[in-house]
Formats: C-alpha cells, structure tokens, sequence
C-alpha cells in the first residue's frame, strides 16, 4: 500500500515538526477545509454522517473523469475534525480511486499526533478515511 504524494507530504510536513507544534498545524489545516459546493450544501441529506467522530461531520466522494474529489462538512467549533477532514481532502483530491483505494487504513497514525490526541479522535479520523475509501469503491 502506498500514499499519494500529497498526502505523503503533509505526513512528512507533520513529523519534521517538534511534537509541540503538530497541533498548530492541524489547527492551520482546520481553517483551510474548503466550504462545500452549493450543490451538497443545499443538500446536506446527500453527505454521509461519519459516525466514529466526536464532532459532527459528514462526507462526500466524487470520481469524475477518472480522478477523486472529497467534500465534507464540519462545524467551527470542531477544529480537530475540520482539520482531519482537510488533511484527506488536501491530501488525496485529484487522486486516482486506485491511489485512494491504497492508502493504508491506519494513516491517521503516521501524522506523528498519537501522544497529542486522543485515540477516539484519530479513529474519527479513520472512520473519515474508511468512508471515503468507501464511496470511492462505490463509484468505480
């Protein structure tokens, strides 16, 4: 299993960090999660809840033309969730399904954030991970 480069690279951004400022950056990752395109959000119903989250959010995956994007909703309030969902939007968006697909289901782990977060909130981010690889499965 592999990791697109994207992703990879704010893997690598995460760990070349001193543990200390790993949060900042999840938190500058939280302010970055795009809003969602008038089309779901007016239609909030066609996004999956994500269940193992704290914090509510909910996904969708598009495949067009053979490539993934990933929209997902999450409250202010949140930042942990809004930055976890902007990691794997970031991070995988422009993807082929295969390379998403390959993502290893324990990625949340290599973000060098076990000693920082609980494990309830990186098995959100899995959970986020799992429907995503989910949806994208789905559409090819």
């Amino acid at each position: 299993m592999t990791v697109p480069a994207a992703l990879a690279g704010i893997a690598a951004d995460f760990n070349t960090l001193p543990a200390n400022e790993r949060l900042n950056l999840l938190l500058e990752f939280s302010g970055e999660l795009p809003e969602l395109p008038e089309r779901f959000a007016e239609h909030p119903e066609l996004l999956e809840k994500v269940v193992e989250c704290q914090s509510p959010i909910s996904i969708i995956v598009e495949v067009v033309e053979g490539r993934v994007s990933i929209h997902a909703s999450a409250p202010p309030e949140a930042p942990t969730t809004r930055g976890f969902a902007s990691i794997l939007i970031q991070g995988l968006e422009g993807s082929s399904p295969g390379e998403v697909l390959d993502v290893p289901s324990d990625f949340p782990n290599s973000l060098g954030l076990t000693a920082l977060v609980s494990p309830l909130r990186l098995r959100g981010m899995g959970g986020m991970l799992a429907r995503i690889k989910r949806q994208v499965a789905e559409q090819t």
